[in-house]
C-alpha cells in the first residue's frame, strides 16, 4: 500500500515533515489535527488527509499565513534544498480595498 501512497498521493503529515515545514511528523500530525490547515480551501484536521501534486495548502505559521502549491510528492525527508523543490509559493491576489479599483472610472 505505501507504494501506492506514494506514487499518486502521500499523507498529509508526512508530506509536511519531508518539506521540513516541521522537525518532526508527530508535530505535524498534531499541527493538522488543531484544523488550521486548509486543502484547496478546504480545513482538515485529519494528518491522514490525502495530499495530491497540484493541491493549494493554506498555513498558519509563526503569525502569518502561507499558501503554497504542492509541486511534487516526497519520496523521502531530504536536505533543505530537496525539500524546497516539493513546493512553490502562491502569490496572494490583490486586495480590491477602494471603490475606484471596484468601478471603472466614467
Amino acid at each position: 500500500m505505501s507504494d501506492v501512497e506514494d506514487r499518486t498521493w502521500q499523507r498529509l503529515d508526512k508530506w509536511l515533515w519531508c518539506a521540513r515545514f516541521m522537525k518532526a511528523r508527530s508535530d505535524c500530525a498534531r499541527w493538522v489535527a488543531q484544523g488550521g490547515v486548509r486543502i484547496n480551501r478546504q480545513p482538515t484536521d485529519k494528518p491522514h488527509a490525502r495530499l495530491r501534486p497540484g493541491d493549494i495548502l493554506t498555513l498558519p505559521l509563526g503569525g502569518s499565513v502561507r499558501v503554497i502549491r504542492v509541486v511534487a510528492l516526497a519520496i523521502r525527508r531530504g536536505p533543505a534544498t530537496e525539500a524546497r523543490t516539493l513546493y512553490e509559493e502562491v502569490a496572494e491576489p490583490a486586495c480590491v480595498g477602494t471603490e475606484s479599483a471596484a468601478y471603472p472610472p466614467d
